[in-house]
């Protein structure tokens, strides 16, 4: 059965527990060193790989140190999503917990700029692209316990930022333990041999929850300082955390050198319900 087989889901445990079943787990166990051309067919042929060990405790420690910099600033130097209205934050546990994310730092802060660019994460990347890559999009992901909110189904591309015609390749690096109980990135393996999927504004902007195949789901926990590698066009989500744990990761999408964005009329046809007028 894929995605809800019903109306429409609302309530953050009925979400948790119908499109994010406890399926199978992927555990990262390859260091960069250990990747061969076994693992870029794996890559390849279902669309993503987990390695450990890519940043050291060192760069965790700066990255995070620069996320509560960045939080706490007046007047932001980066931006920042907060998603409560500040003027009812009360107290720095409170601010800190209402961000879901910053982006557009790497041009700021020369801390979340060295992990952009590590050769550890460039050289994983420039081999599952086969060249040279550009830097595209840059952002902090922050899902706060007790309540840090679901990211939906969805594919990377179909997000204006990354329409690229040509593959673009995500780097999800957790700087907290992200686990199965505070929301761990979550996937489809082969969907992205699928192509461009129609996307909806519902929770989010989204793969409708019907087209999802979440009996077929993919775990990946990581520990610090870990990464997952994975294609544009791979369906993947995560949970609602309701645990009591922080879960702050940095994401880092990369294009090939020569790739060019792609038009409005291309877009439409890919992302979009225009060709269809169908709804989610």
């Amino acid at each position: 059965m894929s995605g809800s087989g019903g109306g429409k889901l609302t309530l953050p445990e009925e979400i948790n527990r119908v499109l994010y079943p406890q399926g199978e787990v992927y555990e990262a166990d390859l260091s960069v060193a250990d990747i061969q051309e076994e693992q870029e067919r794996f890559y390849r042929q279902q669309g993503y790989l987990a390695v450990k060990d890519v940043l050291a405790d060192s760069d965790i420690e700066s990255a995070l140190e620069a996320i509560m910099e960045h939080i706490f600033a007046e007047p932001p130097a980066v931006k920042v999503q907060f998603v409560r209205p500040k003027s009812e934050l009360e107290g720095d546990e409170e601010r800190e917990l209402a961000v879901r994310k910053l982006y557009e730092f790497v041009d700021v802060d020369d801390r979340l700029r060295a992990i952009a660019y590590h050769p550890q994460v460039l050289a994983v990347v420039e081999r599952m692209l086969g060249g040279q890559a550009k830097l595209v999009q840059d952002v902090a992901l922050l899902k706060p316990p007790k309540g840090g909110g679901e990211k939906p189904w969805h594919q990377d591309m179909a997000y204006g930022a990354l329409c690229y015609d040509q593959p673009v390749i995500g780097v999800w690096l957790a700087l907290d333990e992200a686990g199965l109980d505070n929301g761990c990135m979550q996937l489809i393996p082969r969907s992205h041999m699928n192509g461009g999927i129609p996307h909806y504004a519902e929770r989010d902007w989204q793969l409708c929850d019907t087209v999802v195949p979440v009996e077929r789901n993919v775990a990946v926990p990581l520990a610090p300082g870990s990464a997952l590698f994975f294609h544009g066009l791979l369906m993947h989500g995560t949970a609602n955390n309701f645990s009591q744990k922080r879960r702050r990761a940095l994401q880092f999408h990369y294009a090939p050198a020569d790739a060019e964005k792609i038009g409005a009329k291309e877009y439409k046809r890919m992302f979009t319900s225009e060709l269809t007028k169908a709804e989610c």
